[in-house]
């Protein structure tokens, strides 16, 4: 049994409810997201008229995931971006751009609402949606547009300095997986929440390149809203300590995320084709039970959990590992989104 560190928190502001006007942006073509949309629009704005000229906008619930704890949306530059919106008020004149999450002064746009598109920004980077009407700008604060630098800029092992490898798809022909792109990311971005407990910090790769910046991360949303969900299903029933702040959560240590498969070559025991290359897979630690020990109760629990989620959720099924070797420092669990029912124990 190992002794978890100090539990994780829940982070984030709660989630905002509209009932007015909807629009909802057409997918991303070639980026994943977290499947298709439940609600549609044949044009931009399906207006309520509520009698008010005040901009109010806001993302719809479904922009976060079937958990709705999801805090990315991912494009690749210029794509087409799926990004659930919803505007109180007069939608006439309305317009839309970009601004940097670490320079609200800048903005890539405006540009015109036209059609059921809206169009990622041309630069890789992280970014927050404003919809302006004249003057006016309103800033959306969740959920974070995530512009990947596209796979193809990879030259061959590396990226921009930063060694990652090779996939078996660049080398074989029969193997056509890679991920569509890598989020990139600077030292200042290790804490932007990519989920309520999860950080971008939790997937970066744990390899010798520690003073390499920027390093990139190839992550996908299904994976996160996967993880939410079963915590949100351990946290339904486990024992739950108080925090400091009176909150109360299940403690989580993330062990493994994204891996280079440069890193992952050198992972002792590691699978060839891990799904941590591609950015859908999880090593975690969880006291599923509240003790404040990981032993095999734990493992069980997520393990519960994570059939649980598959069984409603059938397009997040994936891989699960259960870790409890002696040849483990501390039991953990690996959680994937593969596409795939898989199970095995390590």
């Amino acid at each position: 049994m190992s002794q978890l560190s100090t539990p994780r928190r829940r982070f984030g502001a709660a989630l905002p409810t509209w009932s007015t006007v909807a629009m909802i942006a057409a997918a991303a073509v070639g980026v994943v997201q977290f499947g298709p949309s439940r609600l549609s629009a044949a044009k931009p704005f399906a207006a309520i008229d509520d009698g008010s000229s005040a901009l109010s906008a806001g993302a719809s619930l479904n922009a976060f995931g079937s958990s709705r704890e999801v805090m990315l949306r991912f494009a690749l530059p210029n794509a087409p971006v799926e990004f659930p919106l919803e505007v109180s008020g007069d939608p006439a004149g309305l317009s839309y751009g970009w601004v940097p999450v670490r320079d609200t002064l800048a903005m890539d746009g405006p540009r015109a609402f036209a059609g059921e598109d809206l169009v990622a920004p041309s630069v890789p980077g992280f970014y927050r949606l404003a919809v302006l009407r004249g003057a006016d700008r309103q800033i959306i604060p969740q959920p974070t547009l995530a512009v990947m630098v596209p796979f193809a800029a990879k030259v061959g092992s590396s990226l921009n300095g930063y060694r990652i490898g090779t996939y078996l798809a660049e080398r074989f022909r029969g193997h056509t997986d890679h991920p569509a792109g890598f989020l990139e990311v600077q030292e200042n971005d290790l804490g932007l929440r990519v989920s309520r407990h999860l950080t971008l910090g939790d997937f970066v790769t744990h390899d010798a390149q520690v003073d390499v910046w920027p390093k990139y991360v190839a992550l996908n949303p299904r994976l996160l809203d996967k993880l939410e969900l079963v915590l949100a299903r351990i946290g339904g029933r486990a024992r739950l300590a108080a925090q400091a702040n009176g909150e109360q959560d299940v403690a989580l240590d993330v062990h493994s995320g994204f891996r280079t498969p440069l890193h992952n070559r050198a992972v002792r025991w590691s699978a060839r084709d891990s799904r941590h290359q591609y950015g859908d897979a999880a090593d975690v630690a969880i006291d599923a039970n509240g003790d404040g020990l990981v032993t095999l109760t734990d493992e069980l629990l997520v393990a519960q959990a994570v059939d649980q989620v598959e069984a409603e959720h059938p397009e997040l099924v994936g891989g699960l590992g259960l870790y409890v070797s002696r040849r483990y420092r501390t039991p953990y669990v690996h959680i994937d989104a593969r596409g795939k029912r898989t199970r095995w124990k390590g």
